[in-house]
């Protein structure tokens, strides 16, 4: 089938991947500009640019898709669909009724629950115990389009935005090839069902050590592998990696209990949360032992917020 993809990070990236292994024609792929990233904020090519360059497909980064240009381009390769991934951008409907059977969209989760941009995050921080790939038909509206396909995978208790990740990237490829392959009869979303998925902001990542352990183990798996869910002692900031939840502690939530090498316990506003992988600001990621051995952390020490 002749296709154009729209998509922009790794996720999307396995989804082009999958195409291309099914041996579709991809005769055109827009992706994000290039960004800057890393220690010399030095602009950097995403990763499904860096596929298609590989691969030797012609790439376009539009700024914006309401571009005479970048509209001319997508004409102009006369795609049967319109494949989106984690793009960044919403088609315009020019573009939406283009391709002589739609354009279909790669959703990390399970419409109509986690709509918009954070899906994966989302569904973990609410403490969903699953999740899963929905293929759908888009419209105009932000994924409310009919659905095509869709698959449930559990999620694991210690599961991390990154090891749900890849887990959903795997899946919505083999369903984006399955829908491509005959394309299903579409099914309309509940919209009274719907919930939303808002971009991921930095200062959601501080911790209140009042809240139960529990949530604040959400927000230590939600936010690896990034922003990282952060706290601070004695005016030092610090990323939380790994952590358990430790029952029946009570003491002054953000106070360490106990450390050891199988971690540090720090009361909160229920139970405990045993960190078992940390970092300092600029530091490395460490086990909690070998954080030890070159911090000092007394018990009784107290945790506090993070301020801008």
């Amino acid at each position: 089938m002749k296709l154009v993809f729209a998509g922009t990070p790794e996720f999307a990236a396995v989804s082009l991947a999958a195409l291309l292994g099914a041996r579709h024609e991809v005769t055109l792929v827009l992706t994000q500009p290039d960004r800057p990233a890393g220690r010399g904020l030095k602009p950097q090519p995403s990763a499904v640019k860096r596929l298609a360059l590989a691969r030797g497909l012609r790439i376009i980064q539009p700024g914006k898709l309401n571009e005479v240009e970048a509209l001319g381009a997508v004409a102009a390769a006369c795609p049967q669909v319109i494949v989106v991934a984690a793009y960044g951008l919403l088609l315009p409907s020019v573009l939406l009724a283009l391709p002589a059977q739609g354009c279909l969209n790669v959703h990390a989760s399970l419409l109509p629950r986690w709509r918009g941009a954070a899906p994966i995050q989302r569904a973990l921080l609410a403490g969903d115990t699953e999740t899963g790939v929905t293929i759908m038909q888009m419209d105009e509206g932000l994924d409310t389009g009919a659905m095509l396909l869709q698959r449930t995978i559990p999620i694991a208790s210690d599961d991390t935005t990154g090891t749900l990740h890849d887990k959903l990237a795997a899946l919505g490829a083999q369903l984006l090839v399955q829908a491509l392959t005959k394309i299903p009869a579409p099914r309309a979303q509940d919209a009274a069902a719907a919930t939303y998925a808002p971009r991921i902001h930095k200062r959601e990542a501080a911790i209140d050590w009042h809240k139960p352990a529990v949530e604040i183990g959400r927000q230590v798996r939600a936010f690896n592998p990034a922003p990282g869910a952060q706290t601070r002692i004695d005016g030092e900031t610090f990323k939380i990696w790994r952590a358990g939840i430790e029952p029946g502690i009570a003491a002054a939530p953000g106070t360490v209990s106990t450390t050891g090498p199988d971690g540090i316990v720090v009361a909160c506003g229920v139970d405990a949360l045993r960190i078992t992988e940390l970092q300092r600001a600029g530091g490395k990621r460490l086990p909690a032992q070998a954080f030890l051995a070159g911090f000092r952390l007394a018990q009784g020490a107290r945790f506090g917020p993070v301020h801008d």
